[in-house]
This record gives structure tokens, sequence and C-alpha cells, in this order.
């Protein structure tokens, strides 16, 4: 199974927190599209597609008329007949109802929103030009389209924020019944507007003990909800984890598109320049901008390890030992007996697994699990 990532760099304005390659060229948007679709063709094979994830940047800030000219080209170089996930990422000020059934059109089956917070005061606090309200509505518009697979983001540590107004916003996504939530703890990027604002003393972070108990909070409320913690930072409904995202989490090769797009072939990765104007004049003069990355056998072992232990479903202990037998299971093994004596893991059914009232520490435990 394979899967295929778009990046669509463009933004109306940056969140003071971000770090992903965006800009805001938004005028040069058709030359764009035109250079994803020069490259799929570049990239066409006969992998069975069964995910498309278009992120960002902000994805919404392309017209219908783009993103269908875009799907049309993936069709041209991709068999699409068997792909079960459609994912756009959109931000909550840029979809109306005619966006969205626009999508759905598309062929689009899920959606996925940066809505951050539902508190306006910390939404100003970061940057976002949407306010509560806004995300509420777009998240009925994409129920009234028909979608039935909304997935949102939300961020915890913002400055300002309080343990009972993160609640307040973790509590609103469930009133609305969203399928999937992604929760993610501020972090302050070296480079970003926050980074600079934390190091001018222009705002106070969030403790990490109120963190944690934002997060605690956030594991609660979701449980109690019926939601399945199953990855660090992503909860869903049953039947609703993310196909596209948990492909990247068990190995599974996918194709990526667009400046700054990674693609991984389960041997090796590549990823595209991050540059606007040299992608798409290198894909207009017929190269593709793309650098390989052969990993070593000690960086799949780091990786299987890190990826697997984020996740409720854990590292399956046959896999290791058959991609990686003799020193590196070894290694494993040995310093895997501190963390079960410790309860920092535990094993069960022939899988290692980090148990959630552990995730806080869980950087740690893999840190010493990795080579």
């Amino acid at each position: 199974m394979a899967g295929i990532y778009i990046h669509i760099p463009l933004c109306k304005q940056r969140c003071i927190y971000c770090d992903f390659y965006s800009t805001q060229l938004s005028e040069r948007a058709d030359d764009y599209v035109a250079a994803v679709v020069s490259e799929a063709a570049m990239r066409t094979n006969d992998d069975v597609i069964k995910t498309i994830y278009i992120g960002g940047g902000t994805p919404s800030q392309l017209t219908l008329a783009q993103l269908t000219r875009l799907v049309a080209g993936l069709r041209v170089s991709f068999d699409l007949s068997m792909v079960e996930e459609f994912t756009v990422e959109v931000n909550p000020d840029d979809v109306d109802s005619d966006y969205i059934c626009g999508l759905v059109d598309l062929g689009v089956n899920r959606v996925s929103m940066g809505v951050q917070s539902f508190v306006d005061e910390e939404l100003h606090t970061i940057n976002r030009r949407h306010d509560a309200g806004q995300a509420i509505d777009a998240i009925n518009n994409i129920r009234d389209a028909g979608i039935g697979n909304v997935s949102i983001d939300l961020i915890y540590g913002i400055p300002g924020q309080t343990v009972e107004t993160w609640c307040k916003s973790v509590s609103t996504a469930v009133g609305l019944g969203v399928e999937h939530l992604s929760a993610y703890n501020l972090t302050y990027e070296e480079g970003t507007p926050l980074w600079r604002m934390r190091e001018a003393g222009k705002l106070k972070p969030v403790d990490d003990d109120t963190c944690v108990e934002m997060y605690k909070c956030l594991t609660e409320i979701l449980a109690g909800a019926g939601y399945e913690h199953y990855e660090i930072s992503n909860f869903a409904r049953p039947g609703f984890r993310s196909k596209h995202n948990s492909a990247y989490w068990n190995g599974t090769s996918y194709i990526g598109l667009g400046a700054a797009a990674h693609s991984y072939d389960g041997e090796g990765r590549s990823y595209n320049i991050a540059s606007f104007h040299e992608y798409v004049k290198q894909i207009n003069a017929g190269h593709l901008p793309s650098v390989n990355e052969d990993l070593l056998q000690w960086e799949r072992y780091d990786e299987m390890v890190m990826v697997a232990l984020r996740t409720a479903d854990g590292l399956n202990l046959d896999l290791l030992s058959k991609r990686f037998p003799g020193d590196y299971l070894n290694h494993f093994l040995n310093e895997a007996q501190k963390h079960l004596t410790q309860g920092n893991l535990i094993c069960r059914e022939g899988r290692y697994v980090i148990p959630e009232d552990r995730w806080m520490v869980g950087d740690a435990v893999i840190r010493d699990l990795m080579w």
C-alpha cells in the first residue's frame, strides 16, 4: 500500500510558532499547481495508492479550480481507483459551504482543520486568522456537505492558556463530534517569531507541570468520550484512525509531491528542495528537484523504534528481529529490561508498548532504546 502526500506551501499569514516551509506567493498558485502535476507525471508508477493527503501550508488557499486541476493531474499519473482516504487540510476561515461541496465532488472524504484553540484570546496570541466561532461554523459546514470524517488540531501550552481554558477547547471538540483529534504541546522552534518573543522576554511560556496537567486533562476527557489514544499526539473514535499517517508510522512507502515534500520507498528517503521558485523552475526544466537520502542500517533501526513506540500498537518484536538481528536486537532487549522493571514498558503478545500513563516520559525511554 502506498500513499501520496502533496505539499501546498501557501499561507495568507504565518503563525508565530510554525517552522514548516511556506510562502505567501498565492498569486503564483497556478504555476505551482502545474509544477506539481508535472512532478506527478515524472514519478508515475504502478503502486496501489490507498491514501492521498494534501497538506501545507494551507491547501485551502487554492481555489476549487486549482484543486480540480491538481486532482485531475494525479488521476492521469496514478491509479486512484483504490483510494480509501483522501484528506485535505483547511483553515476555518477559508471554507464555506460551496468550497466544501467542491471538495466532496473531487472525492475528498476527510478534512483536517487547524483549529488550535476554541478560545479567541489564545488564537490571537499565536496569530491565527480565525476565531472560535468561525471554526465551529466550518465544522458544521463540513458536516452539512456530507463529510463524516473530520479531524482537528489543537495546541496546549499557549502562553496565557490555563488548564481550564484548555479543557474548554477539548470539551468543545468532543461536543462537536469530531472523529479525530491531534493535540500538540507548543514548541519553541529556533528562528520562529515565537522563539524570538520568548528570548526577548515578551511572553511567558507555560511551565512543564501545567503542560503535564493539560495532557492528563486531554487524555481523560477523550477517553471518557470513547476516543482511542492510538499515538502520542493522536486520538480517534473507533474506526477513524488516520490511515495516511498510520502508514508513516508502520513503514509504508509514500510519494511526496511539491516543494519540501519527502518520499520514502521502504529503504531510503528523498526530499524536494524547500523553495517555491526553485521547485517550479526545476520542474519546468524537466528535472526532479529532489535529493536522495540512503538510510544506514542504524538509522533505519532508530526510526523503527522511535515511530513504533509512539503508538498504542507498539513495536513488534518478531519484525524487529527479522529486520535487525544480532547486535541491534540484543541492544534493544538489554536496554528494554530496565524499563520493563520500572513499568515504562510492557510486553504483550510479542509487542513492546509504552503504557499511556508513561507517554509523557516516552521520549526518554525511546532514546535509551535507540542505537
